[in-house]
């Protein structure tokens, strides 16, 4: 594709067809999402109706193994399909060989333009001599006949598809203009001395023709090349798939194809390897690097029963790992998923640029033609005929050539490519362009507490000794009682253990206690441990301001007595997040006012909220309800993100305008946001919110640029000077400010990679 207006055509025409259920083209990516009912109509009858437009469809099988219709006409897209990627080189060469070709013709011809213009206009050297001036009056007819009709092969196919179909795109206009300028050259060439007394004129156009067609030429390859840069993240993560893995079978091990791998299948994996699947360790222990996936350059430790992740890397011990997701089931798989259509996908702005872009050329064809016909009716009354004539072609070549729908075209679709990219490899997935879009108007950010901004698990945070014990014999006593609970709190009491590599005693005549803790023999000594309703039935004196402080801190006190009195205090909280102070700061910087939503009561919330120093807490709101909570906000005119990681906030998720789900979380709520955190690292919020920031600076500078340099050139093009300062645009100049504009869009979209998160 050339233009916006390519991208445009094509779903026209595609949607119009029956059986046809949405479709959906993207000149940023060259790719056509179509949905259709396969009883009624086929990709076959697709392409055969959009060839007869100069595109052809290619039906792609990608990693996958989802269809991916691609349009394939320059297409230069990053594509995991051999097929694709080797036409996608193709023509990258070929246009590579055409510039390469051009370069010579374009070099005689600006020596010549300059030589005659310093000679003839300013006197500043003589004229050229005879001999060479007659060589490049037959060589330069040659070059531009070459560079016309096959170098400029494309553009002429353009044109007459326009005039068959009348669908106009880029080639249209650089089509007709050039071939203007050349039947022009041509017929005062052959008819000279006929038109001589008419035209009074020898100035011919062939080396506007080679120098427009080859500074295009070389645009559209300097294009095509940056544009495969945007693509590089996608790229990077296609190339982190595993293609094998050595799977234990009937007790034999065999290395086979990654393809083939099935749910169950035992895996062995060794120090260094990539871990092939998504799968959970059954034998073995070590480090994972999970840097390509989640972006944390640190090593997670992984034990027996842990899960790990499909691509990381093994980097210690050797791994006996069970498959549990495998193809297109993985989150690597996923995130490429998401991340490729996510690329794809359109923001709002770039929807109304479309809508421009499509009428831009038929209105650019009009307008050309009106120039022309003002300057043969209008001119002559200021000048003599053939001045007229030159200034009238010169115009509507030049307003052809200069015009860019390529720019527009392209400044959205490029710094959305990008911008997904750079946010996948620093583990924040974006689903859709929309979702970078909002994050630039949005006031207020709300947070979930647990597993938000606290680590969504309780842990052991005191163990205070009311007596003769120390805090490791409390913590042994009372894990070896818990050992045998169900309840969330015992485990959080087991991990401390485990953590302090404390043996467990044996306990007889265990028994919970409804609603009140639990009791056990260890040895000759029963123990009880619970909460105050306990230590109240049991008559046994406590210090209540232990107590007090722990729970006007938001912990659960757990107490470990005997029947006659109290040996320990142990407070149980979610923790909050070592990063999480540090977030709610950096979104203050960002201008943004923060919230804490949480179904917890008000003291432990108003606590945690105090020490992160959010501004707002909101406690004790049903799951329900929070989405409410979040409408309340946007009736008064803010725009409102929404961060979580429960099933409960699913619906909150999807009622604000942006949702950003933790990638710890269920796949409930990621499935309803609009962003996810991967890692489950809230230090990526400010990242995520920086980087759509700086995507959304970057496309907004691309369409000043883009609609700047068309409403400033096209009247210099159209001749509005010559009145005035004797100044006409010369076409060979408008062609290379048009083919450098879209280059220079593409350029400045690459800068997003070097953006600092």
């Amino acid at each position: 594709m050339h233009c916006a207006s390519c991208a445009s055509t094509i779903k026209h025409k595609i949607e119009k067809l029956d059986g046809v259920k949405d479709v959906a083209v993207n000149y940023g990516t060259e790719t056509a999402r179509v949905v259709f009912n396969p009883n009624i109509i086929t990709p076959s009858t697709m392409n055969n109706e959009i060839d007869k437009y100069g595109y052809h469809l290619v039906q792609q099988m990608n990693s996958l193994n989802n269809e991916n219709p691609q349009l394939n006409h320059h297409h230069m897209e990053v594509s995991s399909d051999k097929a694709v990627k080797e036409q996608k080189i193709m023509e990258l060469n070929n246009l590579k060989r055409n510039v390469q070709t051009v370069i010579p013709f374009m070099v005689i011809s600006v020596i010549t333009m300059i030589w005659e213009i310093g000679a003839k206009t300013l006197n500043l050297w003589p004229e050229m001599p005879v001999i060479l001036s007659s060589f490049l009056f037959y060589l330069l007819p040659l070059f531009a006949t070459y560079t016309m009709f096959v170098i400029g092969k494309p553009y002429i196919k353009g044109l007459i598809t326009f005039l068959k179909h009348g669908a106009a795109n880029m080639d249209t206009l650089v089509g007709l203009g050039t071939l203007v300028a050349f039947i022009y050259s041509f017929i005062l060439s052959a008819f000279q001395n006929l038109l001589n007394p008419f035209l009074n004129t020898q100035q011919t156009y062939y080396d506007v023709v080679i120098v427009v067609i080859g500074f295009i030429t070389l645009g559209k390859f300097l294009e095509a090349r940056s544009k495969l840069k945007t693509g590089e993240a996608l790229e990077k993560l296609i190339g982190l798939q595993v293609k094998t893995a050595l799977v234990i079978r009937n007790g034999q091990e065999s290395e086979i194809p990654i393809e083939e791998v099935v749910v169950g299948d035992l895996i062995r994996v060794k120090p260094g390897q990539k871990i092939p699947v998504d799968a959970e360790i059954v034998e073995g222990a070590s480090s994972i690097d999970e840097s390509m996936i989640t972006g944390e350059s640190i090593p997670v430790d992984k034990v027996v029963g842990d899960l790990v992740i499909g691509s990381t890397i093994n980097k210690q011990g050797t791994l006996l790992i069970k498959a549990k997701k495998v193809g297109m089931d993985t989150m690597l798989s996923q995130i490429i998923n998401m991340v490729a259509e996510a690329q794809g996908s359109k923001a709002p702005i770039e929807k109304t640029v479309d809508k421009i872009a499509s009428i831009f050329v038929p209105a650019v064809l009009v307008l050309a033609i009106a120039v022309l016909i003002l300057w043969m009716t209008i001119g002559v009354l200021f000048m003599p005929f053939s001045q007229a004539l030159v200034l009238g072609i010169v115009s509507f070549v030049s307003i052809l050539v200069i015009a860019c729908p390529c720019a527009m075209g392209l400044a959205t679709p490029t710094a959305v490519i990008v911008g997904v990219g750079k946010a996948a490899q620093n583990g924040i997935l974006i689903k859709n362009a929309e979702s970078l879009e909002k994050v630039n108007s949005i006031k207020y950010v709300i947070m979930d507490k647990t597993g938000t901004i606290t680590k969504g698990f309780p842990q052991v945070t005191d163990i205070i000794p009311a007596n003769y014990l120390q805090s490791d014999e409390i913590l042994r006593i009372l894990a070896s009682l818990e050992k045998n609970s169900e309840h969330p709190i015992a485990q959080a009491i087991l991990n401390k253990a485990e953590n302090e590599n404390l043996s467990l005693n044996k306990v007889d005549n265990f028994s919970a206690i409804e609603g009140k803790g639990l009791k056990g023999k260890i040895g000759d000594n029963q123990y009880f441990a619970g909460n105050l309703s306990l230590a109240r039935d049991l008559k046994i004196k406590i210090n209540s301001k232990i107590v007090d402080d722990f729970t006007s801190k938001g912990k659960t006190p757990v107490l470990l007595m005997t029947q006659k009195e109290i040996l320990g205090y142990i407070a149980i909280a979610d923790t909050i997040k070592k990063e999480s102070k540090q977030v709610v700061d950096w979104l203050h910087q960002l201008g943004l006012k923060v919230v804490m939503l949480t179904g917890d009561n008000k003291k432990t919330a108003r606590y945690i909220g105090d020490l992160v120093g959010i501004d707002n807490v909101v406690a004790e709101v049903l799951p329900a309800n929070k989405a409410q909570e979040i409408k309340k906000l946007q009736k008064r005119g803010y725009k409102v993100a929404m961060v979580g990681d429960g099933i409960n906030d699913a619906p909150a998720l999807a009622t604000a305008d942006v949702g950003i789900a933790m990638g710890t979380g269920t796949d409930v709520a990621i499935e309803s946001a609009g962003m996810t955190l991967l890692g489950g690292n809230i230090s990526k919020l400010p990242k995520s919110i920086k980087l759509a920031k700086a995507t959304m600076r970057t496309i907004k500078e691309n369409l000043f640029w883009a609609f700047f340099y068309n409403v400033i050139s096209i009247p210099v093009a159209a001749g509005i000077l010559y009145p005035f300062f004797g100044i006409s645009l010369n076409p060979a100049i408008a062609g290379g400010a048009m083919a450098f504009s879209s280059v220079s869009v593409v350029l400045n979209a690459l800068r997003l990679k070097t953006v600092k998160l």
